[in-house]
C-alpha cells in the first residue's frame, strides 16, 4: 500500500499567508499532511481545526495530532463548514481555510472502500462508510435514464448510455458486487480500443462524486466558508478534476467582481461589492512533485483572499 503525500504542500502553505497567532481550518484531514505543515508554522497562540467525514481519518487525526493543544478535529463534511467551525471559533475570526477534494491515498488505497479497482473489493464509495447508500446498493435500484446522466454529468463519459444499458442488462441475472467486476463490465461495454486511462475510470468517478454528492457539499461549503472568513482571511482550494475546478473557478471570480446588478455604477450598496480578491493564477504541481507523486499530476490549487468590502 503506498504511503498517503500530499500535494502542493509549500503551495498552499504559502498561499494561506499563514499568521503564527492565526486560527485555520484543514476542511479535508485526510491523512494530515497539510495539518503538520500548517502546524509547524503556528506560534502557540495559533489554532488549527481540521475537519473530516471519514472516521478512520478522525482517527487518525486523533493519534497524531491529540496531544497538541493547538490542534482539534471534528467528525463531519464540510458541507456543514458553518456548523462545524463557527462553535470553535468562539469570537475570533477565521484566518485562512484549505479544502483538498477529492478521496485520500488511503481510502483510494484500501479495496475494502471500493473506490478503486486496482485491487477486488466491495462496492461501496462512501466517504463515511456509515452514511448514505453504498454504491453497490445504487446500482441495483437507480434506472438506466438516471445512471446514464451521472455517468455524463460527474464521469464526462462519452459511451455513458451504452456503458448504463450494459450495467442495467447485467445486474437483471446476477448482482454487480465488487469493483472487479464493475470495471471488468465496464471495459467490455466500452469496446476494444486504444486508451490513455483505463475504461472505468470516468465511471467510477462518476459514482463516486454521486454517491457522496461531492458538488453540492462543494458549493455549501465555500459560500460557508467565506461568511466566516477574516478581512484578509484566505481561501485555498486543491481540485482534481474539471468540474471541481469549474465550480471552485467560478465562485472566486463572482466573488471578485461583485454583484454584476451593480457593475459600472458609482455607488454600490454595502455588501453588493467584491468580496474576494483573487491572488494569483492557476497553481499546478511541479514536475519534480508529479515525478515523485504521479497521483499529484491533476492536482489545481486556486487561492482567493477575502476583501474588506465583505466585512
Amino acid at each position: 500500500m503506498a504511503s498517503h503525500r500530499p500535494v502542493l504542500v509549500n503551495e498552499v502553505l504559502e498561499g494561506l499567508a499563514l499568521s503564527r497567532d492565526g486560527w485555520y481550518v484543514d476542511g479535508t484531514y485526510g491523512r494530515g499532511g497539510h495539518t503538520s505543515g500548517i502546524l509547524a508554522a503556528l506560534g502557540e497562540h495559533g489554532r488549527l481545526l481540521a475537519l473530516d467525514k471519514d472516521p478512520e481519518a478522525v482517527q487518525h487525526a486523533r493519534a497524531k495530532f491529540g496531544g497538541d493543544p493547538r490542534f482539534s478535529v471534528r467528525f463531519g463534511g464540510f458541507e456543514n463548514f458553518r456548523a462545524l467551525v463557527a462553535p470553535w471559533l468562539c469570537e475570533h475570526r477565521l484566518a485562512g481555510a484549505l479544502f483538498d477534494l477529492g478521496i485520500s491515498s488511503a481510502q483510494l488505497d484500501d479495496p475494502e472502500r471500493g473506490f478503486s479497482f486496482s485491487n477486488d473489493g466491495p462496492l461501496d464509495m462512501r466517504m463515511n462508510p456509515d452514511d448514505g447508500i453504498s454504491a453497490r446498493r445504487w446500482l441495483r435500484q437507480v434506472d438506466e435514464a438516471e445512471l446514464a446522466t451521472v455517468l455524463r454529468r460527474f464521469g464526462e463519459e462519452p459511451r455513458a448510455r451504452r456503458i448504463a444499458r450494459a450495467i442495467i442488462e447485467t445486474r437483471a441475472s446476477a448482482p454487480i458486487d465488487t469493483t472487479g467486476q464493475l470495471a471488468a463490465l465496464v471495459a467490455r461495454a466500452a469496446g476494444p480500443g486504444h486508451r490513455r486511462i483505463h475504461p472505468a475510470t470516468r465511471v467510477f468517478q462518476a459514482i463516486r462524486i454521486h454517491i457522496n454528492r461531492e458538488l453540492k457539499s462543494l458549493e455549501a461549503a465555500l459560500e460557508q466558508c467565506l461568511r466566516l472568513l477574516a478581512d484578509g482571511g484566505r481561501l485555498c482550494v486543491i481540485s482534481f478534476h474539471s468540474l471541481e475546478d469549474r465550480i471552485v473557478k467560478r465562485f472566486m471570480a463572482r466573488q471578485a467582481k461583485g454583484d454584476p446588478v451593480y457593475a459600472g455604477l458609482p455607488d454600490i450598496p454595502p455588501g453588493a461589492g467584491p468580496t474576494m480578491r483573487l491572488i494569483g493564477g492557476l497553481i499546478r504541481p511541479l514536475q519534480s512533485e508529479v515525478e515523485a507523486n504521479p497521483r499529484a499530476r491533476s492536482a489545481r490549487l486556486r487561492v482567493a483572499e477575502r476583501s474588506e468590502a465583505a466585512a
